[in-house]
């Protein structure tokens, strides 16, 4: 009798062992490689990298091999479809491609593939093509969306600027996140009577001269995600200096960089959402009934430099706001 219960329980400890080694939470010893394609390097967009890497880091620690590939500023576009595509050839567990360009260039290479592909700071995917839907992908296709609360920024101009009549956008053409962020800008100035004159741009040679017009038509300009944009913000603010009005951004990169203040998304904390949802489809899950998630916290950014310049105070209602001054 004692023989049959010490084998029952060497069995039962075996099963055990197996059980916990096939069924960790890090799947045992197995090793995953994630691809992550970046459209461009800018501050807003590697942050995204950085919190993305944090969460796979601490789920998976050594058995998580993650590669970037960053477009070049030259040619951004084909470059992300060239790194898609190597991701693709080379079977990686999952494809995090980082802003809306890399985004449609990894889902094209990864679809019959049949490769994940998670995205970061898409800010409408479905206008993209990424999505069916925000609550139910139907594709293995899904994410995070850096959406902005436009009701918030245009207050947050209002309040800074009580008499403004009119903003400027600069803003690629080329862009579903732009275009539908133009229209949601539209839609809440005009429920203050503020009219928004923009300016589409294609490449980077454009910007210049679209500033400038801009400049010398409005009372302030807003900067969206736009990533063409962003990377060249040095160029919009020169034209805005020159003209005496302020810039307002979209995140706490661009307002350490120049702009007077922002609605700004945390978006480390947007890429640790995203690698939680990388973790997610490494145990199993599908992305096709993945919803596409947000970050709903943002929080008010004030560049003290820039607001003592143009002689401007601290309005009512953001006194607790956070506060920067220009990186140097």
């Amino acid at each position: 009798m004692k023989k049959i219960i010490t084998v029952i329980l060497a069995i039962t400890a075996m099963a055990l062992l197996l059980a916990s080694c096939g069924n960790g939470t890090n799947n045992g010893d197995k090793k995953f490689k994630v691809g992550v394609v970046q459209y461009v390097s800018h501050p807003s967009l590697d942050n995204c990298y950085t919190g993305i890497a944090e969460a796979l880091n601490e789920k998976y620690g050594e058995n998580i091999e993650i590669t970037r590939q960053i477009g070049s500023d030259s040619s951004p576009d084909s470059d992300c479809a060239t790194y898609a595509k190597q991701f693709a050839a080379q079977d990686y567990d999952v494809i995090v491609p980082i802003a809306t360009p890399a985004a449609t260039s990894a889902f094209a290479a990864a679809e019959d593939k049949n490769i994940p592909v998670v995205f970061c700071a898409v800010s409408d995917p479905v206008a993209a093509g990424l999505v069916n839907n925000m609550d139910k992908p139907g594709y293995n296709c899904s994410g995070t969306s850096d959406v902005l609360d436009m009701d918030a920024q245009v207050n947050l101009i209002r309040a800074f600027q009580p008499d403004v009549k009119s903003i400027g956008v600069v803003y690629t053409t080329s862009e579903a996140n732009s275009i539908t962020q133009l229209k949601n800008l539209e839609e809440t100035a005009e429920k203050f009577g503020i009219n928004i004159i923009s300016a589409g741009i294609q490449n980077d040679a454009d910007i210049p001269s679209a500033a400038t017009m801009l400049a010398s038509k409005v009372d302030c300009i807003n900067n969206f995600t736009d990533n063409k944009v962003v990377n060249n913000l040095a160029v919009v603010l020169d034209a805005a200096n020159e003209a005496g009005i302020p810039v307002y951004g979209s995140e706490i990169e661009q307002v350490k960089n120049g702009c007077l203040a922002s609605v700004s998304i945390d978006y480390v904390a947007l890429g640790k959402v995203t690698g939680n949802i990388v973790s997610d489809v490494l145990e199993g899950a599908k992305l096709e009934e993945t919803a596409v998630k947000t970050i709903s916290d943002a929080t008010p950014v004030v560049n003290t430099e820039v607001l003592e310049a143009f002689g401007l105070e601290m309005p009512e209602g953001y006194k607790d706001a956070e506060t920067v001054t220009t990186n140097k």
